[in-house]
């Protein structure tokens, strides 16, 4: 590989990982906007430890804020495939429109499982992770703890998702889908 060739590459990944981050900051405001509009509909943030349903076999408690996490990620997700579908990844051949989702959602829902346990962990009051009050409380709304859990583990998420999605999701399966096609 010579010099100019690596450069070409190396920039090519470099504008995809931006523009991967710009959709993924679109996306934080929207998984921002349903954490705040749910938020809001269940009586503010001072709620989010509410106990929906007891995990059954388990000690443990699906709570609001998990709920919220899952239902901002789903929204989020639909809506960074279309755009990194669109504008990241995009190319002259795409694979049709579920045959790339499913894996998007997949690898996403991955990183989303393991972000739930970190966003557990930072609004747990029993957690190494938990964010430390005076500065995090659910007082007031800039320093809400459910909201800062929701924003921190999204970023800590984020790579995973674009190197995982880089590869696999709009490479390996477009691969496969033409030459299964071209074949």
């Amino acid at each position: 590989m010579t010099h100019a060739t690596f450069y070409r590459r190396y920039r090519h990944v470099v504008r995809q990982f931006l523009q991967f981050g710009l959709v993924g900051g679109a996306g934080v405001v929207v998984n921002m906007v349903v954490a705040i509009a749910m938020n809001k509909l269940n009586g503010g943030t001072v709620n989010a430890q509410e106990i929906l349903f007891a995990i059954p076999g388990t000690p443990f408690n699906f709570r609001f804020t998990s709920l919220v996490w899952i239902v901002g990620f789903l929204v989020a997700n639909v809506f960074n495939f279309q755009l990194n579908r669109s504008w990241t990844f995009r190319g002259t051949r795409h694979a049709p429109w579920f045959t790339e989702f499913w894996p998007f959602l997949a690898v996403g829902s991955a990183a989303a499982v393991i972000g739930i346990f970190i966003k557990v962990a930072m609004t747990n009051p029993n957690s190494p992770l938990y964010l430390p009050e005076p500065w995090f409380h659910e007082n007031a709304g800039l320093q809400s703890r459910e909201y800062w859990s929701q924003l921190l583990t999204i970023v800590i998420t984020m790579p995973i998702n674009f190197i995982v999605n880089k590869l696999w999701t709009f490479r390996h399966i477009r691969n496969k889908h033409f030459s299964s096609v071209d074949g």
